[in-house]
């Protein structure tokens, strides 16, 4: 078995909010270094990519559902455009994983507390292994808590037993 990593919905949209992404420009280089080690060592990759529906900021076939184009997909890379919030509920993802062999899932990308918590909670609960890469993914603040404190709760629970909790430089691209 094998691993990829996988970014989840680091579109343009995500960038126009306000308020903006918590260190929005920070988290798209780590993310885009991690594509770089991963593309270097010929790990798969694959991009979740969120359709909000009509009218949404992410609505399919506006300026918004494009990728960030720092860590865009290259030709060969699968998108798994999904409708709610996890990366494998009504999408091909889970199949296109087993497909390929792959058991373990390096996981980057927006919104913390969102898409990215979700999808790890939905590949573990399919049996997959977890590396939530602690400071490559992010959120904005809400209306109660500032965004790293979102951030840093869910690096906590998640982190606490559920999955590998890895910060940019100590995730390995060489399988284990």
């Amino acid at each position: 078995m094998s691993r990829a990593l996988v970014v989840i919905d680091v579109q343009q949209g995500m960038f126009t909010v306000r308020p903006p992404l918590h260190r929005g420009d920070e988290i798209v280089d780590r993310i885009a270094g991690l594509l770089r080690r991963a593309r270097a060592a010929a790990m798969p990759v694959f991009h979740v990519q969120h359709d909000g529906g009509p009218g949404d900021l992410l609505a399919k076939g506006t300026p918004g559902f494009a990728h960030h184009p720092a860590v865009a997909p290259q030709p060969g890379e699968p998108v798994i455009e999904k409708r709610h919030s996890s990366a494998f509920h009504d999408t091909g993802f889970h199949a296109q994983l087993q497909a390929r062999g792959i058991d373990h899932l390096i996981v980057a990308g927006l919104q913390t507390e969102m898409c990215v918590d979700s999808a790890c909670r939905h590949a573990v609960a399919l049996g997959y292994r977890v590396t939530l890469v602690a400071d490559a993914h992010s959120t904005y603040d809400s209306a109660v808590l500032p965004a790293q404190s979102i951030i840093d709760h869910h690096n906590q629970t998640l982190g606490s037993g559920f999955v590998a909790l890895r910060d940019t430089a100590d995730v390995s691209f060489s399988e284990p």
